[in-house]
Formats: structure tokens, sequence, C-alpha cells
């Protein structure tokens, strides 16, 4: 039998590893180079796990023309609002155009200008280098919270059909059928579950101790030689795990639609309730919890594996 091969999970390439600062990670919009409709992204939240029933049409594949079960997360995804339009010259903001119309909820959040000073029927595309939107999701929608999550969103086309699309939204709900469609591949941004503070075996995946070890099994053998004289940062020590923002790339679209009565796996979900807004089915899993906010982009850089799956839902 093969010797059991566990490294430890210590990459530097996430560090510090501490619990993030926002539940809505950042994202370079200018890497992401999006075929969709518009908008690169929208606000969505986690409502659970189900299994569908699904016609495998992928070529070549082994299962080809066979009903298969696979697992799919179902998102949430009440209509978007505009809150303001962002121009950026010089890789910087240098002009914020706000909604003429906005939701009371929003002074949960932030902090309303009184007065506006700036109209988007001013704005003048050859002065600026970049357009982008700020949105907000409605929340309250869902019965989950009132306060709206905001976000900046990226959009396709030139520095013209930018600033157009946010004129003809600017007071207008934003759904998510319009700019998704079945079967294209999408990134899921957000923050996994929060497990607080945990121990180095679970944390690191360090090996256990023999069971006579003294001073505790789970627990490093040693902290580090004698110079230099302090632990170094290597070291693997208890400490926060979770709360952290991750990327699950390539996720499939299985589903996208408006809830129906007579779907049972939209009703009654664990810890969430009921579907009544617009929603996404991805195959696979997600990260976090349920009702975490999650923020769904088109794809970085897009896989031939991922790309080429072709899965009909049967309805049941």
């Amino acid at each position: 039998m093969a010797a059991k091969k566990s490294p430890r999970k210590g990459s530097l390439q996430y560090w510090p590893r501490k619990r993030a600062e926002k539940f809505l990670p950042s994202v370079n919009w200018n890497a992401i180079k999006s075929s969709s409709k518009h908008l690169k992204g929208f606000l969505c939240y986690k409502a659970g796990m189900t299994s569908l029933v699904v016609l495998d049409n992928t070529p070549n594949s082994m299962t080809k023309g066979k009903k298969i079960v696979i697992p799919a997360t179902i998102l949430e995804c009440p209509t978007m609002k505009i809150l303001s339009l962002r121009l950026y010259k010089d890789g910087k903001v240098a002009k914020e155009i706000l909604a003429e119309s906005l939701d009371k909820e929003l002074k949960r959040k932030i902090k309303l200008p009184k007065a506006k000073k700036h109209s988007i029927g001013e704005v003048k595309s050859e002065d600026y280098e970049d357009a982008r939107i700020l949105v907000y999701s409605q929340a309250k929608k869902t019965g989950l919270k009132k306060t709206p999550d905001i976000s900046e969103i990226g959009l396709t086309g030139s520095i013209e059909e930018k600033i157009n699309f946010a004129k003809e939204h600017m007071n207008k709900e934003i759904s998510v059928v319009d700019f998704f469609q079945k079967g294209q591949l999408v990134d899921l941004r957000g923050l996994t579950k929060g497990k607080g503070l945990v121990g180095p075996v679970k944390r690191f995946g360090i090996t256990l101790k023999q069971h006579k070890s003294e001073k505790g099994q789970r627990r490093p053998g040693s902290l580090g030689p004698w110079h230099p004289p302090r632990v170094t940062f290597r070291t693997p020590l208890a400490g926060q795990l979770g709360m952290f923002t991750r990327v699950i790339y390539n996720n499939k679209i299985v589903f996208v639609g408006k809830p129906n009565e007579n779907d049972k796996r939209l009703k009654n979900i664990k810890n969430y309730g009921n579907i009544t807004n617009d929603f996404i089915m991805v195959q696979g899993s997600v990260q976090g919890p349920a009702k975490r906010q999650l923020l769904i982009t088109s794809p970085l850089r897009e896989t031939k594996k991922q790309k080429k799956k072709i899965y009909e839902v049967i309805e049941q």
C-alpha cells in the first residue's frame, strides 16, 4: 500500500489568513473580456443546493443521450438598480453621477448627498477612458434583509455604448434574465464559510503526531530553530479559518428563469426559505453559507472541458 501523502495547505498565495474586510470583493473588470450583453456581472444570494435530472448532450461524452443526476447550486438574483455612473480617466474616478431617484433603503448603507452636482446628459465620451456603474441589489424583495448590497460592475463595448447603457437603465430595474443565458460559463466571487479559531491540523493540514507524544498531538513538533530566535510566519499555528475571499472559476449555468409555483425545489429551502425572484442554477457547489451575497461575473478564462458541456434539465 502506498504511503499517504497530505502536503500542508500553507500556500503563501493567501496571506495574511484573516477575515476579509468586506463581503463583496473588488474585481479587475479590465481583465475580464466578456461576450455577453453590456453587463459583466450581477449580484446574487446563495439559497442552497439541489439535485437535477438532466439529459447529457455533451459531444463525445460517455453518458451522451442518457439521463444523469448532477449537483446544482440555486442563486437568487433580485433585480438591481443603478446608484451612479463612474467615469474614469488615467485609471482614477474623474466624475461620478448619481441617479435621480434612489430607494430609501440606501440610507441604511450610505450617506446620500442632498444636491445633485452633475447631469448624465452633460457627459462627453471623448473626455474619459472608461465608464462603469455602481449598482445596488433590491434585497428587500428576497425577504432576507432590507439593507441593499452595493458593488461596482464593469460594462462591455465602447465608451459611448457604456454611457448610453447607463442613460437607458438609470432609473430602471435590471434583471439577470436579460444578461446571462443558459449554458454560459460564469465565475463566482465571494466569502467562504467562517469557522473562527481553528487549530493547525485543520487549518494547514499538518499530520497528527504519534499518540504517545508529549505536549499534544494536534500541534507542530517544533516551532522552529534557536536562531533566528523567534517564531517565523511559516510555522503552522492556530488562527482564523474561513471568511476568506475566493473565486470559483468556470461554473456552468444549467438553468436561468423565473420561479414556478409547481417547482418544489424552490420552496422551503433549508436556512433560506422560498425563491420569489429570478434565479440561476449552476452546476456544482459554491462558496459560502445560505444567504451569502455573491458576485456573478463573466469568466476570466474559459476552459474547453467546461464550455463543451451541454445539459438539458428534465422537469420533474
